[in-house]
């Protein structure tokens, strides 16, 4: 009996001071060149095969063997998961796969200015490396079909914000959640706002809001520009907005020309009465409730300051005042029936 005490004393200090030995191992540091290292995870890779390149790539400077055994002997806290992580100089070999197993992925993101068109959304995701590409050759309106929006028109179905997304995302992924933020947001403040008879459904609401987002940067002129056009609407006469010639230009070199202001299209409104037939950007939510929340007035005209805001006027006598002041030169136009000169 003393002798099989002597052999159990005996393998429970090897046992021990193997565990020892393990965990000694896996609290080793980690070499990485640089403050920071974004090691991706594929899909399907166990843990043997990750130990085994991260040691041949020198990352993990601790016995390969003793690390498979550390991650063997702690399997039951989960399995690893695919993806980007961030190793950092100050991590072992125990927290590498502790992160590993936690899943906690790289977050990259993307943001989408207010007043982009979508051909800028397209171009900026074409642009994202991480995401998976799956639009390429897919048309605007076969994208909206894949959105569930078959027959609706891309152009400001989209919200402007930041989206954070992880590698191996599709771009389609993004859109989807643009899109159906656009449509909580603006059905929300549909929802709060005020309706005038000119615009009669929230469709309309969104075709003036990315208007007024296009024509001044400034948030506080919002609501006043709003106004302008509600009111010119109400009183049929035309909106007369650079904003939207130019978005029915095919090639548009910067430069407005007199021809364009005669240019038949029906995102003309130096000619065509009404709203355009669609929104001509994706406006963000403060062009959206400056629409639905416009500021009490009689605006009829509005000018640019030069400096972002906009001097506002109810009669063509006081614009083409205001004209003089701030447009370059001094020099007056016929503003009959424009409401800014942007």
């Amino acid at each position: 009996m003393k002798f099989l005490a002597a052999i159990g004393i005996i393998l429970l200090s090897l046992f021990a001071g193997a565990a020892l030995y393990v965990s000694a191992v896996a609290d080793r540091k980690i070499h990485i060149d640089g403050e920071r290292l974004v090691y991706e995870v594929p899909r399907g890779a166990n843990v043997t095969s990750i130990m085994s390149d991260l040691s041949r790539r020198g990352i993990l400077t601790a016995p390969l063997t003793a690390l498979r055994v550390y991650a063997r002997a702690t399997r039951f806290k989960g399995q690893i998961k695919a993806g980007e992580y961030a190793l950092s100089g100050d991590m072992n070999a125990s927290s590498v796969l502790r992160l590993f197993r936690s899943g906690k992925v790289i977050q990259r993101q993307i943001t989408f200015v207010e007043g982009w068109t979508f051909r800028g959304w397209r171009n900026a995701l074409r642009q994202q490396e991480a995401l998976e590409q799956t639009l390429d050759s897919v048309s605007d309106s076969d994208i909206m079909e894949l959105l569930g929006a078959k027959g609706v028109y891309p152009e400001g179905q989209f919200f402007p914000d930041t989206y954070h997304y992880t590698r191996g995302e599709t771009d389609l992924s993004i859109l989807a959640r643009a899109h159906q933020r656009l449509e909580e947001t603006l059905q929300r403040e549909w929802d709060r706002g005020w309706h005038p008879s000119v615009l009669p459904t929230p469709y309309e609401a969104l075709i003036l809001a990315s208007i007024v987002e296009k024509e001044s940067g400034h948030a506080a002129d919002r609501p006043k520009i709003a106004r302008v056009f509600i009111n010119r609407l109400a009183a049929n006469m035309r909106l007369q907005s650079d904003p939207t010639i130019i978005y029915g230009l095919k090639d548009f070199d910067g430069n407005l020309t007199r021809a364009d202001l005669t240019t038949n299209s029906p995102y003309n409104t130096y000619v065509v009465r009404g709203l355009p037939p669609t929104p001509i950007c994706n406006p963000g939510v403060d062009a959206i409730v400056a629409t639905l929340n416009p500021d009490p007035g009689n605006y009829l005209y509005f000018v640019a300051r030069g400096d972002g805001t906009s001097e506002f006027s109810e009669t063509l006598e006081a614009h083409n005042a205001a004209v003089a002041r701030f447009q370059k030169g001094g020099r007056v136009k016929d503003y009959r029936s424009a409401p800014g000169n942007k």
